[in-house]
């Protein structure tokens, strides 16, 4: 009698319980090896997982963690589907998922293409970026319907292609969001981490997923922007007309030593000279422009002398020193300047009256 009760034993489980060995398994399969269930049998959930029992490709109960002996007073959905009556004890045959519910750290992302950006202040720009992140299950039920399917093991190989599609998707987005300059993105990682987080874990939600981190380790710009910003930087050192100057000679003497052949001293002091004398130009240029404007002199006589203009009034030349012919000797032209006769009332030279 112990002998078949022995071997009826032996085809029932009584202990239901998942150990995880791995680091990237996220949901398994128990293995009834063609055994069934006892009614009564230990269930034991530990910590970041949730038991999922399946009757006929039906999702039935869900266990947290914790420990439970199967009854039909903890199993009400499995108790309905199999239309069991109060205080059901006979064994049953059930599929039994574990879902691991820990955060699955450390995935890498980044982008294959360049991702098109609009930027306030360059228009629209192209960037790369690369980083990593950290998902968990949220909702083992819907994780189930959506995304495991109906095999016996499921890694997070499976859905990492699906997340980096959706992280690299709505990493514009995330951008726009945020609304941090290009120039201002290396200084704001964080930020932007959290932004993705915000825009991501949206679209994470229906298959029962969520991001728990999201990491910006860099963001390149594209090689034009790079350069026009360290031209913006190199044209920094114009405030100081004179350390321009000396930006330019550096510049020459770093190309002329690079430049192995005889020609390179020449080349040196050619460029050294034109630094030199474009900023001796941009000097005398700011100076002129510095200086203020010379009043107009008012108009007057010719010098005898030396033929220049004379202010009206004036007993000597200022150019050439000549003494000037006294007015009432001499007479002029109010309009052109030119010498008149005495007692003359109209300028023979331009007809203006005196």
């Amino acid at each position: 009698m112990d002998f078949f009760k022995n071997i009826i034993t032996g085809q029932l489980i009584d202990v239901i319980e998942w150990t995880d060995d791995s680091r990237n398994t996220m949901v398994s399969k128990y293995d009834m090896n063609g055994k069934e269930i006892m009614m009564g049998a230990q269930l034991t959930v530990r910590e970041s997982q949730a038991a999922v029992f399946v009757n006929e490709g039906q999702l039935a109960d869900v266990f947290t963690p914790g420990r439970y002996e199967l009854s039909t007073q903890n199993m009400p959905v499995m108790t309905a589907l199999k239309a069991w009556k109060y205080g059901f004890n006979s064994p049953f045959k059930s599929d039994v998922y574990f879902v691991n519910t820990r955060q699955f750290m450390d995935c890498k992302w980044g982008t294959a293409n360049p991702v098109m950006m609009r930027d306030a202040e360059f228009g629209m720009i192209r960037i790369r970026a690369f980083g990593s992140y950290a998902f968990r299950v949220t909702d083992p039920v819907l994780f189930m319907k959506e995304v495991f399917g109906t095999s016996a093991l499921f890694t997070v190989e499976g859905v990492e292609g699906q997340i980096k599609s959706i992280v690299v998707s709505s990493l514009s987005d995330a951008i726009a969001q945020s609304k941090i300059p290009a120039l201002d993105l290396a200084a704001n990682y964080t930020e932007l981490g959290q932004y993705a987080l915000q825009t991501i874990n949206p679209r994470l939600e229906p298959m029962g997923l969520a991001l728990s981190a999201f990491v910006v380790e860099n963001i390149s710009l594209p090689e034009e922007v790079e350069k026009a910003m360290d031209r913006r930087t190199s044209m920094g050192v114009l405030g100081d007309l004179n350390r321009y100057t000396q930006y330019q000679a550096a510049e020459a003497m770093r190309d002329a030593a690079n430049n192995p052949s005889g020609g390179g001293m020449a080349g040196m002091g050619v460029g050294m000279g034109a630094a030199a004398a474009m900023g001796q130009m941009f000097t005398q240029s700011m100076n002129s422009a510095n200086q203020p404007a010379q009043p107009a002199q008012p108009a007057g006589q010719s010098c005898p002398g030396c033929g220049q203009p004379v202010p009206a009034g004036s007993k000597f030349c200022p150019h050439c020193g000549h003494k000037q012919p006294d007015a009432q000797a001499a007479r002029f032209c109010t309009g052109c300047g030119s010498r008149l006769e005495a007692g003359a009332r109209f300028c023979p030279n331009c007809g203006e009256k005196q």
